[in-house]
């Protein structure tokens, strides 16, 4: 069974810094991708970062290119997630994902994703 857990959450100030992990378990190859997704509440779901286990292939989008970085451990099969100069519209609940046997440009265009990880709340301040 695969697992996703996230953690490093919590309440930061405005401008600040925060790295969010994300440990995948019971992949026996790493022929897998794994997004960064967030959530407010009554609003729809955003995917932020892509990463591919097997090569550290990545890709953004938009609204975070620049702010946030994704990067792995793929000794620890975990995924972090960089996040900088935080802002109050940042809050939300992140996540992750993973999909089996696709990549990071692959898992970028599909919506509903093979596991989940429950999340993790990020709350910044102003």
């Amino acid at each position: 069974e695969v697992q996703l857990v996230e953690s490093g959450g919590g309440l930061v100030q405005a401008g600040d810094s925060l790295t969010l992990s994300c440990t995948v378990r019971g992949f026996s190859h790493d022929d897998y991708a794994v997004a960064w997704l967030r959530q407010v509440a009554g609003k729809e779901r955003e995917a932020l970062a892509y990463i591919s286990m097997s090569d550290g292939e990545t890709e953004y989008r938009d609204s975070v290119k620049g702010r946030f970085k994704i990067f792995r451990d793929a000794a620890k099969n975990t995924v972090y997630l960089q996040m900088t100069s935080l802002k109050p519209e940042d809050t939300a609940v992140y996540s992750c994902a993973a999909d089996a046997h696709l990549t990071a440009q692959s898992m970028s265009v599909i919506w509903n994703h093979d596991y989940y990880g429950p999340g993790t709340q990020v709350t910044v301040s102003s």
